[in-house]
């Protein structure tokens, strides 16, 4: 339950615009920086990442601060991951300024999310962020890598990359992000985001993704970082047979062909066919490498 009246705590339109101005933000493209305006969307976000009172959430790239003060007033505390200088400077002080009964509930990391490895407080419960575009897959790869304790992520990614995480085999678009994020999670879209809600308006859609980690770890005998280094290589040529493509991840044509007969798949098959559990039976079955 909402612990304050969210029109008072929620930024709007004229409160970012004020904000960055006193701060003297522009957001840049280089940090792929749009900044949400629009206080119904992320109240949608923390309604469909089904935040609840007890949980502990990272978010990373909070900016301003918009889905930051959203989540604060459900969640029991939120930790903000943030590169900038002056927004990571000027986060904690909106905070205590529109929601200041949670302020001692909200911790900030200055630093980039690909190079956390803790987090202050309690294991984050759930992940929910408005990714920058430029390095959307990498961090949420990352995140879900070092922070088992996730069980629910949400995150906002450009239209186009939020289908190809979402996407089954088969799928034209359906590639390493897909098989990445399924090693982890049951990955789905979670709806769409028009560009007027941002500032400045990307030329480009977003999508909502929804990633709910598997109960049980994926049944392989193959580490995580062998299962990976196939995928890498059969989607490094996706046009070729598994045959083809792996022949040097395998050492050789002739050694990929036994590795995928050993696993069940055909030598014909290519990647964008295959299940996340494939890839890890063909990394399962790797004979000794010769080469070198």
């Amino acid at each position: 339950m909402s612990t304050t009246d969210p029109a008072d705590v929620l930024l709007g339109p004229a409160d970012i615009r004020e904000l960055a101005a006193a701060l003297g933000v522009r957001p840049t493209k280089q940090r792929g920086q749009n900044f949400v305006i629009d206080a119904n969307t992320v109240r949608r976000i923390v309604r469909t990442a089904e935040v609840r009172p007890d949980d502990v959430v990272v978010e990373v790239g909070p900016g301003l601060g918009s889905l930051t003060l959203a989540l604060l007033d459900v969640a029991d505390r939120v930790t903000a991951v943030e590169i900038d200088d002056v927004l990571a400077a000027a986060l904690p002080s909106t905070i205590a300024a529109r929601i200041p009964a949670k302020k001692d509930h909200f911790a900030l990391v200055h630093s980039d999310a690909m190079h956390v490895q803790e987090l202050p407080g309690p294991a984050p419960t759930a992940l929910v962020a408005n990714l920058p575009y430029n390095v959307a897959v990498p961090v949420l790869l990352h995140m879900l890598d070092r922070f088992p304790s996730i069980e629910r992520t949400l995150v906002m990614v450009q239209a186009e990359v939020a289908d190809r995480l979402a996407a089954g085999p088969g799928n034209k678009v359906y590639g390493v992000p897909s098989v990445k994020a399924n090693w982890y999670a049951e990955v789905k879209r979670a709806g769409s985001i028009g560009r007027n809600v941002f500032w400045p308006a990307p030329n480009v859609d977003s999508g909502l993704v929804s990633l709910v980690r598997r109960k049980e770890p994926l049944a392989t005998t193959a580490s995580k970082d062998e299962v990976f280094a196939v995928v890498d290589a059969a989607f490094a040529q996706r046009r070729k047979t598994l045959r083809a493509a792996l022949a040097g991840w395998a050492g050789s044509p002739a050694a990929a062909e036994e590795a995928l007969v050993k696993a069940g798949i055909s030598p014909q098959a290519r990647g964008e066919a295959l299940t996340v559990e494939e890839f890890a039976r063909i990394a399962e079955n790797r004979g000794e490498r010769t080469d070198g």
